[in-house]
């Protein structure tokens, strides 16, 4: 079974505002309310894809019961831990100013909700995967992605983890399964500007010298670089399409490589899934469906770039 965990989930309010004027009275023109957080966004790909996948992690108050609403009309399993005190987060994204957010700060964590999640993740058996995406409420501890994974040692379970700086850091002592870095938080952790799919290899290899298996490097317009656990390099431009909205994307590449890894076990093939689904989220309104993903996915086949000897 595939696990993920969404330490503060959000709802996410997306809006579109004509002709937007700071202090005036604006109006939307159109809007969405859709379940965020990047193991949600994770477990939302899984579920298009049909890979069955259980969403982890808190929520809290009235907007959390509107989460928890929101996911299980997509389709997957949620066993989340409720607190009645504070509120989820609401998220305001504004689709006609690529980037601009507002996001909210997210409940207080209770001590008592966090040792149920670890007992939760205790019960996972050999061959599962655990997902930890994205970052932690400041309540909680900020070791917490290290002490789940030190607690789980020895159990055979499969570590994902798409975080950055320590919290990446700090984990792989672990032995991570898999990484994801994006271009600019890779040079950040070694002090250097990464512009080229080539210029990411020696620094990708620097963090499996620490303890990585498999680093995947999402680089948006300029592609993807995965090296693998066994020395191979593959290497992807990004495929051709029209930018509509790049929220989920690197947790879609996620997705998509974890999905296909589940397949075939197959690096090159996992690989070309990662970026089929990126892709796909990235061309879309939404997280990308399956049928999208698959349309991609024969596209990079057909102009594979072979692995490069480093």
């Amino acid at each position: 079974m595939i696990y993920t965990v969404t330490f503060n989930p959000s709802l996410d309010y997306i809006v579109s505002v004509k002709d937007f004027q700071m202090g005036k009275t604006n109006r939307t023109c159109a809007e969405q309310m859709l379940p965020g957080g990047k193991g949600i966004n994770v477990s939302t790909v899984l579920q298009n894809l049909g890979i069955e996948n259980v969403a982890l992690g808190f929520t809290a108050g009235f907007t959390g019961e509107e989460l928890l609403r929101k996911m299980k009309s997509i389709g997957f399993h949620c066993d989340f831990i409720h607190q009645n005190d504070g509120c989820s987060r609401i998220n305001i994204k504004m689709k006609d100013f690529d980037g601009t957010e507002i996001n909210g700060q997210g409940p207080i964590i209770q001590p008592e909700a966090i040792q149920k999640l670890m007992e939760k993740l205790m019960q996972l058996k050999e061959g599962d995967t655990l997902i930890l995406a994205g970052s932690i409420p400041n309540s909680m501890p900020d070791s917490i992605y290290q002490d789940i994974l030190a607690s789980l040692q020895g159990h055979g379970i499969r570590f994902v983890v798409d975080a950055t700086k320590s919290l990446l850091l700090n984990v792989l002592q672990y032995h991570p399964f898999l990484i994801k870095p994006n271009n600019h938080e890779l040079g950040e952790i070694f002090g250097v500007t990464l512009d080229s799919r080539e210029s990411v290899v020696p620094y990708a290899r620097k963090l499996q010298d620490q303890g990585a298996g498999n680093v995947l490097v999402s680089m948006a317009g300029e592609g993807a670089v995965l090296v693998t656990e066994n020395g191979e390099v593959h290497m992807q431009p990004a495929p051709k399409g029209t930018l509509v909205n790049a929220v989920g994307a690197g947790d879609s590449m996620v997705a998509g490589f974890v999905a296909g890894w589940a397949q075939k076990q197959d690096y090159l093939h996992a690989f070309h899934m990662g970026i089929s689904a990126g892709s796909a989220s990235a061309f879309s309104d939404l997280l990308a469906t399956r049928a999208e993903i698959e349309a991609i996915y024969r596209t990079i086949r057909k102009n594979t770039i072979s692995p490069k000897d480093f």
